[in-house]
């Protein structure tokens, strides 16, 4: 696992980070803790949370011909991943995740 230890002046690191080629930054939804019914669940029995917001993306890819092809998710963007894949990074004490654009299954 990554994990960024340089810090700027105002400790806003994330937001000079910048994602290469189709790479995108994602942050992932906290799991559900309680049913329904408000019986709590166990870490163990929560399940790993699909859906997450992407908090920056890369410029695109370059196909064939050089030409820039730009990305389909931008920021703000909810998207739908797959259970597995992906890099963990920490930036200022959060966990995030980079997929390859072509690893997110869906946007909402």
């Amino acid at each position: 696992m990554f994990r960024a230890v340089r810090r700027l002046a105002n400790g806003d690191l994330l937001k000079t980070f910048q994602p290469l080629h189709d790479r995108v930054l994602v942050e992932r939804f906290a799991a559900e803790v309680k049913t329904k019914g408000g019986i709590m669940l166990p870490e163990k029995s929560q399940g790993k949370v699909l859906e997450a917001t992407v908090v920056a993306a890369g410029p695109g890819l370059r196909n064939e011909k050089g030409e820039l092809v730009p990305n389909s998710v931008k920021a703000g963007d909810r998207v739908l991943l797959p259970e597995y894949g992906g890099t963990k990074v920490t930036f200022e004490d959060k966990e995030y995740s980079i997929f390859r654009e072509t690893d997110i299954l869906g946007k909402f």
